[in-house]
């Protein structure tokens, strides 16, 4: 030890080394640090300290003076140090980040790590950290629509109130029906699970069939009541209906939440609502299936009985359903709605906000061409298209008068205009 320098070490900090030096569970760069300091305050020479610890008298004379500057919480822990490789600056990661945002050069659809790099100029790696820092994936996507049913909010706050508040005496049923059900055969046996390899199937098969399962999940007992058809036409959604009559107790309203598939709106579907009463359909908006929630167990089904099956026959694959229909209605769980409608109505609004969509534009669009007695075949188009996403009013006229100029304009003659009418453009 150097001269002038003398470490006390009172009872409780002893204690704490002694700990230290005892647990065989400590990291071994705290114990020969405890071990220097407790040997310190025992008189014990610095020659002897560095050749019991194995360390250089520098080290020794370190943790000496770290320990009477901090105490034992400065021998746990490590100073800073700075990094070997300098740090990269904002303007670097702010470029990066740009450039992520935006399309990449070539006919490539997104960026990749190494692209990103050779483009500004640093490491893989550096890419993936900024890009880790800021969320950002470009490799990844997800699927979306938004729903551009005018009466999605109603429609919305009509379901869930059946969900969350079913009406008494009544019993709520989501319907749907899950088609093209392949009745798939693996070329070869796959081999089992083992340590350290996954089970494995082979990426051809045989196709022995289809069929459709039209299921209907009781929302407040979970059960299930399905059946499997060869299509999915009116006449077998009206057989399914029958099936579902039979199996509701009488006396109990039945609403029936489902989808817009034009097999569900048929006329002679509707006819058969006419006959039975009990019947209320609650139609999801457009483009919103996923308000449905039999859609839950048919990812279910896919997931756990149909993805890794093998079926042989139709008969082999629809058995398999039939028993999966059985285990689940052993074992029903209750739907429980969780998601805030307001929540859902505010992440749509976003949506539609960042697309630069507007539902009254359309409208707006239509009724001004209306006026300007264009006739439906060429209105029509005009309101599919909207020529682009028109946000707002000034934009709106821009359109119109585009329209005007390029397509209405030389479509007309002298003998189309009513004498008594004057053109407004």
């Amino acid at each position: 030890m150097r001269q002038g320098i003398t470490v006390e070490v009172n009872s409780a900090d002893r204690a704490r080394l002694q700990a230290i030096v005892a647990d065989r569970n400590s990291r071994q760069k705290h114990v020969w640090r405890a071990r220097i300091v407790l040997m310190t305050a025992d008189g014990v020479g610095t020659n002897t300290i560095m050749r019991q610890t194995g360390k250089s008298k520098v080290t020794v004379w370190r943790w000496q003076e770290r320990f009477m500057a901090q105490g034992v919480d400065g021998l746990l822990r490590d100073k800073t140090r700075p990094s070997r490789i300098p740090r990269l600056p904002a303007t670097v990661h702010e470029r990066t980040v740009a450039l992520t945002l935006t399309d990449p050069p070539g006919e490539v659809t997104h960026w990749t790590a190494p692209m990103m790099a050779e483009q500004v100029g640093i490491s893989v790696s550096s890419v993936k950290r900024i890009w880790h820092t800021h969320g950002l994936q470009p490799h990844r996507v997800r699927q979306f629509k938004l729903s551009r049913d005018r009466q999605f909010v109603a429609k919305l706050r009509d379901i869930v109130g059946l969900y969350v508040d079913p009406p008494a005496h009544a019993v709520v049923l989501s319907v749907d029906e899950k088609s093209q059900i392949q009745a798939l055969d693996r070329t070869q046996p796959g081999l089992p699970m083992k340590k350290g390899r996954c089970a494995t199937m082979t990426h051809d098969y045989k196709r022995h069939g289809t069929t459709t399962l039209f299921a209907a999940l009781n929302v407040l007992e979970g059960k299930i009541i399905g059946r499997c058809m060869q299509r999915h036409r009116h006449q077998e959604f009206i057989r399914f209906l029958n099936t579902i009559e039979a199996d509701i107790p009488a006396g109990k309203i039945i609403h029936v939440v489902l989808d817009n598939y034009a097999t569900h709106k048929h006329a002679k579907v509707r006819a058969w609502l006419d006959r039975h009463p009990r019947f209320v359909f609650h139609y999801t908006p457009t483009s919103a299936s996923w308000l449905n929630a039999v859609e839950g167990f048919f990812a279910k089904l896919t997931k756990r009985r149909l993805k890794r099956g093998v079926f042989r026959s139709i008969v082999d694959l629809q058995a398999a359903i039939n028993r999966f229909l059985k285990e689940t209605n052993d074992h029903p769980k209750p739907f429980v709605w969780t998601a805030d409608p307001d929540k859902i109505i505010a992440a749509v609004k976003r949506g539609y906000q960042a697309l630069g969509f507007n539902h009254q534009c359309e409208e707006n669009i239509a009724a001004r061409l209306a006026q300007l007695w264009l006739p439906t075949e060429h209105v029509a188009p005009v309101i599919a298209n909207r020529f682009e996403q028109c946000i707002d009013i000034e934009r709106e006229n821009v359109l119109v008068a585009c329209y005007w100029a390029r397509v209405r304009a030389p479509l007309l003659s002298e003998s189309a205009f009513h004498p008594a009418r004057n053109v407004r453009g």
